[in-house]
C-alpha cells in the first residue's frame, strides 16, 4: 500500500514538473482558445575570432539585418508554424508569432514546440553559421516572465531565445 502511494506521488510530480511555466492566467487563455499571442525575442551577434570553437560571445558585435527563423512543431512532429524575422540595427529580433495555434494545450506549448534557427547574415565579413546556443540545431525558448496585456484583455506571452551568433569566414 505504501509503495502505491509513493508511486502515485511520483506520478503527480512527473506530470506537473514539466509545466511550471504555465501561470493561472495562461491556463485560462489556453482553455478559452487555441490561438495564443506569442512573441519571441533575442539577439544575433558576430562572434569574435579569438572565441572561435567556444560558445563565448565576449567581444562580439551585434549584427544588423540578420535573419532568423522561428519554427514550431506540433506534438506529432509536424511543422505547425514557420516564419523568418530580421534583426534591427542593434542585432535584436522581436518576432510576433501571428497565427500561432496550439492543438494540444501542453504538448504544443511554445516552450516545448518552438525554436529559433539562424538563417543568414548580410555582413560578408561575418556570415558563417555557428551552433552557439544551438543556432544551427534550433535554440529553445525560455520564459522570462514578461507579459503584455492588451485593451481587450488578451494576454501576450513573451519568450526569449539565447543569443545566437555568426562568425567571420577567416576564423580557423
Amino acid at each position: 500500500m505504501a509503495r502505491m502511494i509513493q508511486l502515485a506521488f511520483l506520478a503527480t510530480l512527473l506530470v506537473s514538473a514539466p509545466f511550471p511555466f504555465i501561470s493561472a492566467a495562461s491556463k485560462q487563455i489556453l482553455n478559452e482558445s487555441s490561438v495564443v499571442n506569442v512573441i519571441v525575442e533575442g539577439m544575433v551577434y558576430c562572434q569574435s575570432c579569438n572565441k572561435f570553437g567556444s560558445w563565448s560571445l565576449t567581444g562580439s558585435q551585434p549584427i544588423s539585418g540578420a535573419q532568423v527563423s522561428v519554427i514550431c512543431e506540433s506534438y506529432k512532429n509536424r511543422v505547425s508554424y514557420h516564419k523568418t524575422f530580421q534583426t534591427d540595427t542593434q542585432g535584436y529580433f522581436y518576432a510576433e508569432l501571428d497565427g500561432y495555434k496550439m492543438n494540444h494545450m501542453f504538448l504544443d506549448h511554445p516552450l516545448q514546440s518552438c525554436f529559433v534557427k539562424l538563417v543568414s547574415s548580410p555582413t560578408e565579413s561575418c556570415n558563417i553559421l555557428t551552433n552557439v546556443n544551438y543556432g544551427i540545431n534550433g535554440a529553445t525558448l525560455g520564459f522570462q516572465n514578461k507579459r503584455l496585456l492588451s485593451e481587450n484583455k488578451h494576454e501576450t506571452l513573451i519568450y526569449a531565445a539565447a543569443p545566437l551568433a555568426f562568425r567571420p569566414p577567416q576564423c580557423t
